[in-house]
């Protein structure tokens, strides 16, 4: 049973934090981010548990690069989580209709805004690389408001301002925990609907590879794609040189008639859009989170794996 919160020291939370965002907006973005990647480079030093998760991790997954080579990736993966928290107090003064080309760039992004034109209902996914939480913001900037699913905090005003500032420009974040009917109500309506898709999804997900390990993924994704026959888009927005600045990339879009054929379709979606996710962390693999549990959950009669 979860502790009950005490709302005082909520609120002193929440106050101690929006003093914070003021404070930073008197510097420019960059060099909050410098402050950001030092933040990181302590906890990287400081905590243990992670950084070796982190250090396991990368090991399994890249292991022709050198401890070194590692390291180096494992420390600026702990600063991504910083440097993404400064990058949303930021977003919404910086990111406008009028000034969002000076910090976005995209690649590969007409065949998603001509999915998206049509009204016929698109998922889109990405995973926690980079600033995942721009995408959402940026496509309702220039007019394609879309549904994105969120876990709120454990504070509720300071989840609550957040989600507030998400959700500008026409954008809306449904709470995790029972969005179901929501995301039902979405497809149902052919719009846009957002998942960050790669995380644990424990015995019951489908096990599918992911950087030569087997790793349970959620169903959910793959089933609304069948039951509604849309596209699935598969995109990143990559940091470019450590600033304020974003390259907006799709690395795959899965389209109905792919997996029309296929004996398990199922198995089909969920291994290609984990695929693809793989193949744009492959781009810059330090912007991945890295101490995420991804391979947590085995196959059965597969042991553990250490730091998991």
């Amino acid at each position: 049973m979860a502790n009950e919160r005490n709302d005082l020291v909520d609120r002193l939370q929440y106050l101690a934090l929006r003093l914070v965002a003021m404070l930073m907006h008197c510097w420019p973005v960059n060099a909050n981010l410098q402050i950001a990647r030092v933040l990181g480079d302590i906890l990287y030093f400081l905590d243990r548990k992670h950084r070796q998760r982190c250090l396991a991790n990368l090991q399994r997954s890249f292991p022709e690069l050198s401890e070194p080579q590692r390291r180096r990736l494992a420390r600026q993966s702990m600063r991504e989580i910083f440097m993404l928290g400064m990058e949303v107090l930021f977003t919404t003064r910086l990111i406008r209709l009028n000034t969002w080309s000076r910090y976005l760039r995209f690649e590969n992004f007409q065949p998603v805004i001509q999915l998206l034109l049509r009204g016929q209902g698109v998922i889109l996914l990405t995973a926690h690389y980079g600033n995942f939480e721009v995408l959402n913001y940026a496509m309702s900037v220039l007019g394609f408001p879309n549904v994105g699913i969120a876990r709120p905090l454990d504070n509720p005003y300071i989840s609550q301002w957040l989600f507030g500032l998400r959700q500008m420009h026409g954008g809306r974040i449904i709470a995790k925990k029972g969005a179901t009917d929501e995301v039902v109500q979405v497809m149902e309506q052919k719009a846009a609907v957002g998942f960050v898709a790669d995380q644990n999804a424990g015995a019951k997900g489908v096990f599918v590879d992911f950087f030569g390990r087997k790793a349970s993924t959620y169903k959910s994704i793959g089933l609304l794609a069948m039951q509604y026959q849309v596209p699935v888009v598969i995109g990143s927005a990559r940091r470019v040189n450590d600033r304020f600045e974003f390259v907006i990339g799709v690395q795959d879009i899965i389209q109905p008639a792919d997996w029309s054929n296929e004996d398990n379709p199922l198995h089909y979606i969920t291994q290609r859009y984990t695929k693809a996710i793989e193949d744009f962390i492959r781009i810059d693999p330090g912007q991945y989170w890295w101490m995420h549990r991804r391979w947590k959950s085995r196959p059965r009669g597969e042991a553990p794996e250490a730091y998991d």
